[in-house]
């Protein structure tokens, strides 16, 4: 893996920002240098949010992102607006139940998953970013799931832990899909 840049965009109140920062403490657990910077507009739930995440083996130089091997959407204004950073050879990963538009780029890999929907089906929404969560890291191998289980366990306040075997679901759901 050398270095991993992810942008993770979407709505507030989808858990945009906590999917940034499990990445970020499953990186850290795994003895990589990590930066998760947040950036979210005055509105909060219901306005735009995005994080970016460098998961890498060597030390990150800037937390700020102009490029990412990885995008992660769950809305379609975050696709138009951060669809040109992917770098040839990476990769979209798309929640379609949100997102009615198609990546227009061939250079880069895209998936296209129907996480809410799947989530929706759950029983729960909170789950969409975790299932989207899987795909990505079933596709780079960024963290084990093991570390990401121990993420979630830090991450979560412990009145929410009795979650933590579901999200483990949806994040497997994601991967195979």
């Amino acid at each position: 893996m050398a270095q991993q840049e992810i942008i993770i965009a979407g709505f507030g109140g989808q858990g945009i920002l906590s999917a940034g920062s499990l990445l970020a403490y499953a990186g850290m657990l795994e003895n990589k240098n990590v930066s998760w910077l947040p950036s979210y507009g005055p509105e909060m739930r219901g306005g735009t949010a995005n994080c970016h995440v460098i998961i890498s083996d060597e030390p990150v130089g800037s937390p700020i992102l102009n490029n990412a091997t990885t995008l992660m959407v769950m809305n379609g204004p975050s696709l138009e607006k951060f669809e040109s950073c992917v770098v040839p050879g990476g990769m979209i990963i798309i929640d379609s139940s949100l997102v009615d538009k198609k990546s227009i780029r061939k250079d880069i890999e895209v998936y296209e998953i129907p996480a809410t929907q799947m989530a929706s089906d759950m029983g729960n929404l909170v789950y969409a970013n975790i299932i989207m969560l899987g795909k990505l890291i079933e596709k780079t191998n960024i963290v084990s799931r093991e570390n990401f289980e121990k993420a979630l366990k830090k991450v979560l306040p412990e009145k929410k832990h009795y979650l933590i075997p579901e999200e483990m679901k949806a994040l497997e759901a994601g991967a195979k899909f």
